[in-house]
């Protein structure tokens, strides 16, 4: 993966000798996200599939295109997890958005074995709640 981002992120996680010092790492990340309003916390914004409770929203930038995403989780740890997505995915082209893959990228920072399956499959959520936006914006740009 050439992916700076990502990278970035696996230089950091490369410093962390176990899964608990990881975990902590995770609800720290999850700490720097900053909360969405309360009007944001909306019926629409929630990621279905997860366990917790988790707003998503997005918006893409009409003269760039690169589309910002910003979240929240009720849950320490999904904070964390949605904290590094939004991380990877913000910001970027719908292209750049649709050629990621979150799995793997979970993967490589060693925390991808790790997740409980309740949570593997809320990051699969948000993953694909942030592809379906990408997806939107992509189509939208070719009309």
């Amino acid at each position: 993966m050439n992916d700076p981002r990502l990278e970035e992120l696996i230089e950091e996680f490369s410093f962390l000798d176990d899964w608990e010092e990881r975990y902590r790492y995770v609800i720290d990340l999850g700490r720097t996200l900053p909360p969405l309003a309360e009007s944001e916390r909306v019926e629409i914004a929630k990621v279905r599939g997860c366990a917790s409770q988790v707003w998503l929203v997005s918006a893409a930038a009409p003269d760039t295109g690169l589309v910002e995403f910003r979240g929240q989780s009720d849950a320490a740890i999904v904070q964390g997890l949605l904290a590094i997505l939004v991380r990877l995915y913000s910001g970027r082209l719908p292209a750049e958005i649709l050629a990621l893959d979150a799995q793997t990228a979970f993967q490589a920072l060693g925390l991808g074995d790790a997740l409980t399956p309740q949570r593997s499959n809320g990051l699969k959520a948000m993953a694909q709640r942030m592809h379906d936006v990408a997806r939107d914006a992509l189509a939208a740009s070719q009309v």
